[in-house]
């Protein structure tokens, strides 16, 4: 039997078919447009990304030689944060999805943060007050476009991230489809109780939220309904998880004191803390690492780094330095060391361990003597920096240093990215066999549901190393380059200002 998972990520949709080893049979896969209409401004078109996953799910399919009837169940996994609000009659957005790097919503989140400060919420929420939760986006949308808040308030509008945009889509729309979404994608909202797992009322106030827009909250795995009108027409879906967490679920890092690390558009650090929520006092979000079916729910500690992958097609891109993103690694092999070329890339500020909105990105330490490959290598060295400062502020709140550093996404492909890691952390890196983490992790939440695997421990007997990366510097090289990083980030603080 197979599964299939729907990864609705930031910069793509993918559709994969797992086998019941957990092994890719086949994919399917869309780029969505980036749309950036001003500075810190970067949405989404809603039915861009619903017309891309009907079509990656018949590529798939097609590839993979199966039907429906091979198919056991769906799980979907999707970039959180990222905000969508549309018209429960006809289905239609009232305007593009707001992203999660967005940064828009500053003032409302300078306005609330006055009274308590950003972390006025922690203790419920388990996050601090940031541009990067989709609760300042709700309220962007309702204030900001014509009648979205009489329409709301009239119970006309629905809200969702992606994952329940897809969901409801995909069970009917506007034909009874099903709106909800699950306890990971929930708690990054900035709208619900990490201990009650249902929306807080106080925060939906402070945010101007009406309840009557907001899916309801259910387990990470359980079957949500059947999918309608499609080729997967009556297939359960099993699973939600929002991205981060699903990686995390496909490493197998069930356990308090497990962890991963996510190497995508930004960085994500998630560190299994089993049934205790632990709030943090260094600069991490506490957040709802899954739920199964009615069990309790496990709780986790996440680093968030908003740019890393995102700075490599950023340099691609913007700067032209090179045509494919994989180029990166050979510019950067071209060259010794960094050159004593740094870069933050602080283009939606700094989160974590900072959560400095007022920073901006910089390229620091130039010479006459830096060309694109120092500027390569300090690319690839700033994603690792920045990974290394989330795991510092992991063994302050936890006392946990690990052993090891499981990793995946799509820069783990990149081996010199990996050894400049595994220097700068001190310990070794770990990629495994299956590097789509991300959709394992929602195909192995579906398939529990439907009992094609029995329990977790048929998961962890799955799991397979593919490569390992020692650290091959001294701890005296590997405290010069800390040290001259932490100098170049406070380099880029204090620069947004009121004007």
């Amino acid at each position: 039997m197979h599964i299939v998972a729907i990864d609705q990520g930031t910069t793509s949709t993918r559709a994969i078919v797992f086998d019941d080893s957990g092994s890719i049979v086949a994919s399917g896969q869309s780029e969505h447009e980036q749309i950036f209409p001003r500075a810190g401004w970067v949405e989404h078109d809603p039915a861009e990304i619903w017309d891309n996953t009907t079509a990656v799910l018949g590529e798939a399919l097609e590839a993979a030689r199966i039907t429906a009837a091979d198919v056991a169940a769906i799980g979907i996994t999707n970039q959180r944060e990222t905000t969508m609000v549309w018209d429960r009659k006809t289905g239609q957005p009232v305007c593009n999805a707001i992203v999660w790097q967005d940064t828009r919503t500053q003032p409302l989140i300078d306005e609330l943060s006055a009274d308590g400060g950003i972390r006025r919420f922690a203790d419920v929420a388990g996050l601090p007050l940031a541009t990067y939760f989709s609760a300042s986006k709700i309220a962007w949308i309702l204030d900001n476009v014509d009648g979205a808040r009489e329409r709301a308030d009239t119970g006309d509008l629905l809200f969702g991230t992606t994952d329940t945009w897809v969901l409801w889509n995909l069970t009917g729309g506007p034909d009874g489809g099903i709106h909800a979404t699950d306890v990971t994608n929930a708690s990054r909202t900035l709208l619900m109780d990490l201990r009650t797992l249902d929306w807080d009322d106080t925060l939906l106030e402070a945010f101007g939220v009406p309840r009557t827009m907001l899916p309801s909250i259910r387990s990470s795995s359980e079957v949500y309904g059947e999918v309608k009108g499609t080729a997967l027409d009556g297939i359960p879906i099993a699973a939600i998880l929002g991205d981060q967490q699903a990686a995390t679920f496909g490493q197998v890092a069930f356990d308090r004191g497990e962890s991963k690390n996510t190497y995508g558009t930004g960085n994500f650090l998630i560190v299994n803390t089993g049934e205790e929520i632990v709030e943090s006092e260094n600069g991490l979000i506490t957040t709802v690492a899954y739920r199964l079916g009615e069990d309790a729910p496990r709780y986790a500690l996440e680093g968030s780094i908003a740019v890393t992958g995102s700075l490599v097609q950023w340099l691609r891109d913007n700067l032209g330095l090179f045509e494919e993103a994989a180029d990166v690694e050979e510019l950067a092999l071209g060259v010794e060391d960094n050159g004593g070329v740094y870069i933050v890339p602080a283009f939606s500020g700094l989160f974590a361990p900072y959560w400095r909105p007022d920073a901006r990105g910089a390229i620091l330490g130039l010479t006459r003597f830096a060309h694109k490959g120092h500027i390569a290598r300090a690319a690839l060295e700033a994603v690792a920096f920045q990974t290394r400062e989330v795991l510092d502020a992991v063994a302050a709140d936890t006392g946990v240093t690990l052993d090891e550093l499981r990793v995946d996404g799509g820069m783990v492909a990149n081996d010199t990215l990996m050894q400049i890691q595994a220097d700068i952390l001190g310990v070794p890196v770990v990629r495994p066999a299956v590097s789509e983490t991300t959709a394992l992790g929602a195909a192995y939440a579906a398939g529990l549901a439907v009992g094609v695997w029995s329990d977790l421990d048929a998961l962890r007997d799955m799991w397979r190393e593919d490569a390992r990366w020692e650290p091959s510097i001294d701890e005296e090289d590997r405290e010069r380059r800390l040290a001259r990083w932490r100098k170049a980030v406070t380099r880029t603080f204090d620069w947004v200002d009121e004007d």
